[in-house]
């Protein structure tokens, strides 16, 4: 072989050694990148995970203490309820005898300041058998010569309760025929009322007591002349 056949031969050695080289290094930049690119993702993904995590235990924390007011607040709630249900059951045991401290012994005066009548009889909680054989009871009532005055205590008095003691008055006829014919007061004793019901309580014509400076007070306007039922 000739020597320019020989160069020649070398030079198309070395173009394609040359291509091979630029070819390699293409590629190899190519995966070097895929590699940083690789890297770079690993990292922003183990930051992502220890963020997570952080925030995980962070949330974790929060439960925690949410956990523990819960707890808490459980806690707190049984006890308001138990003294609340103490100071309700306080409050019933007061209001079981507020007839007996507050409304007995005040019918005598408010009778004889509303009627100037002295009244012969009053009863309290008094327990009746009626025609059909049961027995009800009667929170009190007052008889002077000529009248009858049957009351109704509640601790709250309501324009139901109202309604309610119409029907009173005629079941009170029933369980004491005695009292039939005399002509009946109703009255609607309790520690406070509101300016709506003692107007209603008023139309129907019953007298109305409440809490006052003398134990027990009549409310109604001046001037009311309470119904004879």
């Amino acid at each position: 072989m000739t020597m320019p056949a020989v160069e020649e031969r070398v030079d198309r050695l070395e173009e394609s050694i040359d291509r091979f080289i630029a070819s390699v290094g293409v590629e190899f930049n190519k995966l070097y990148n895929s590699q940083m690119r690789t890297e770079a993702e690993l990292r922003a993904f183990k930051e992502e995970m220890r963020l997570y995590r952080e925030d995980t235990q962070s949330f974790k924390d929060e439960m925690r203490v949410f956990k523990d007011r819960m707890d808490t607040f459980r806690e707190n709630s049984e006890q308001d309820r138990r003294e609340m249900n103490r100071k309700w059951g306080d409050l019933a045991n007061k209001l079981g005898t507020m007839v007996e401290d507050l409304v007995y012994p005040s019918l005598p005066r408010v009778i004889q300041q509303t009627v100037r009548q002295e009244p012969d009889r009053v009863a309290i909680r008094v327990k009746q058998r009626g025609p059909d054989g049961r027995r009800k009871e009667f929170d009190a009532y007052a008889v002077t010569a000529d009248l009858v005055f049957l009351n109704s205590t509640k601790a709250t008095l309501r324009s139901a309760d109202v309604d309610g003691f119409i029907s009173e008055i005629a079941t009170f006829r029933d369980y004491f025929p005695e009292y039939r014919d005399l002509p009946l007061i109703g009255i609607l004793a309790t520690l406070a009322v509101e300016e709506s019901v003692l107007t209603y309580a008023e139309k129907q014509g019953f007298l109305v007591l409440a809490v006052g400076d003398e134990v027990m007070e009549v409310k109604n306007h001046p001037g009311f002349e309470p119904k004879r039922w």
